[in-house]
């Protein structure tokens, strides 16, 4: 049986609905939940893990984590910064609740 040559560049990145690539739609469209959610979804995050995971989690039970001390909107922004430097994204903006 034969495989497919893969495309590879451009080409690559822009024709196949990768995850990667849903996450760039999100993060360009300004939809900062849908990204963060996607990514915490995610096994290899390297040191970003647990801002990432952290935030997500946050975001998604602020009660929770507003009991434990923690301020939701905080380590919802932390969870973006880590994203924007894991994948090399633009800041996302500021001001930004969960």
């Amino acid at each position: 049986m034969r495989h497919a040559k893969q495309p590879t560049g451009d080409l690559a990145r822009s024709t196949f609905p990768t995850a990667i690539n849903k996450l760039r739609e999100h993060w360009a469209a300004s939809n900062y939940r849908k990204a963060l959610r996607l990514a915490a979804s995610w096994p290899r995050l390297g040191d970003h893990k647990k801002a990432i995971q952290q935030g997500w989690a946050a975001a998604s039970n602020p009660a929770f984590y507003t009991e434990l001390g923690y301020n939701p909107e905080d380590l919802f922004s932390e969870g973006l910064r880590a994203v924007a430097e894991r994948y090399d994204l633009p800041p996302a903006s500021e001001g930004l609740r969960p």
